[in-house]
C-alpha cells in the first residue's frame, strides 16, 4: 500500500497503552498509519488526548467530548472546559457523544441532555461532531435533524441498511472500523460498505478495541492498535471491489476535508 492513511478513531490514553504508547505510535508509523485522531470519551480523557496529541505537531490530532456513559458525571462547568479543549489547534471535532441505550450506563434523558449541548456546542464553534450510536437511532435521528447537523461522523458504524441510508441523507460521513473484519458479526457491513461513498467513507480501529476477528497473527491479549487499519482498509476495499489504494487515498483526501487537517 503505497497512499498513507489515517486512523479516526484511537483510544490511544487507554490503561492497555500505558506502558507502550510510543511504541505502538512508531508501529503504527511504519505500517503506513500516518496520522492518528484520539478519541474523548470523559474531561479526562479529553484533556489527556489533547496533550498527548499536541506533543506530536501535525502527526496527531484528537477529539474532546463526553461519551453517554459518562454522561451521569457531566456538570456546571463541562461545556466551558471542553469549549477550552476545542480551542487547541490540535483538537478537530467534539465528541466521542452521542446516545446508548444498550448499557444505559447513564440515565436515557441524561445522556439526551448532554448529547444536546455538545452538539449546540459543536454547531456554535463550526466544529464537526465525532458520534456514537448503539439502540438508540430514533432518538438520536431525531435530535440531529432537530438541531439541522450535516458535519458529522458516525463513529464505529454497525447499524442496518435503512439506518446508513437516514445517515448519508444527512450529510453525515460514516466510520468503518475491524467490526467488518467479523464473519459473524459483520457480516452486512461487507454489503453495506459498497454503498457508502468514497467522499464519505472513513476508516478506524478503534483501538484498544474491536481486534480485527480474521488477523491469521493475533496481538498477545488481543489488543487492537492502529498499525492493524491497514488490515481493515483491505477488507473494505476488498468488499468494495476496488483497489486498496484507490480506498487509502479516498480515504485520507475525504478524512482531511472532513476535519481540516
Amino acid at each position: 500500500m503505497r497512499n498513507p492513511i489515517i486512523d479516526i478513531g484511537v483510544n490511544l490514553m487507554h490503561r492497555s497503552f500505558h506502558q507502550d504508547r510510543e511504541q505502538v505510535v512508531a508501529k503504527a508509523a511504519e505500517h503506513g498509519v500516518a496520522s492518528l485522531i484520539l478519541t474523548g470519551t470523559n474531561l479526562r480523557s479529553s484533556i489527556e488526548a489533547a496533550t498527548y496529541a499536541g506533543s506530536y505537531n501535525g502527526q496527531m490530532y484528537a477529539t474532546a467530548g463526553v461519551h453517554p456513559h459518562d454522561a451521569k458525571s457531566c456538570s456546571g462547568e463541562t461545556i466551558a472546559k471542553l469549549r477550552e479543549l476545542a480551542a487547541r489547534p490540535q483538537v478537530v471535532a467534539i465528541g466521542e457523544c452521542g446516545l446508548d441505550y444498550n448499557r444505559d450506563f447513564s440515565p436515557r434523558d441524561v445522556q439526551r441532555e448532554w448529547f444536546a449541548k455538545q452538539i449546540e456546542l459543536a454547531l456554535e464553534l463550526d466544529m464537526p461532531l465525532f458520534l456514537h450510536e448503539r439502540e438508540a437511532f430514533r432518538d438520536f435521528k431525531a435530535m440531529l435533524k432537530e438541531h439541522e447537523v450535516r458535519h458529522a461522523v458516525v463513529h464505529c458504524f454497525t447499524g442496518t441498511r435503512p439506518e446508513l441510508e437516514a445517515y448519508l441523507d444527512m450529510g453525515f460521513h460514516i466510520g468503518i472500523t475491524g467490526w467488518i473484519c467479523d464473519e459473524r458479526r459483520g457480516r452486512h457491513l461487507r454489503e453495506l460498505v459498497r454503498i457508502i461513498p468514497p467522499e464519505k467513507l472513513m476508516i478506524e480501529t478503534d483501538a484498544p478495541f474491536l481486534t480485527p476477528r480474521d488477523m491469521k497473527e493475533k496481538p498477545a491479549g488481543g489488543r487492537n492498535e492502529p498499525a492493524f487499519l491497514p488490515h481493515i482498509l483491505k477488507t473494505v476495499a476488498q468488499c468494495m471491489g476496488k483497489p486498496d489504494d484507490e480506498v487509502a487515498k479516498a480515504a485520507t483526501e475525504t478524512t482531511k476535508a472532513f476535519f481540516r487537517i
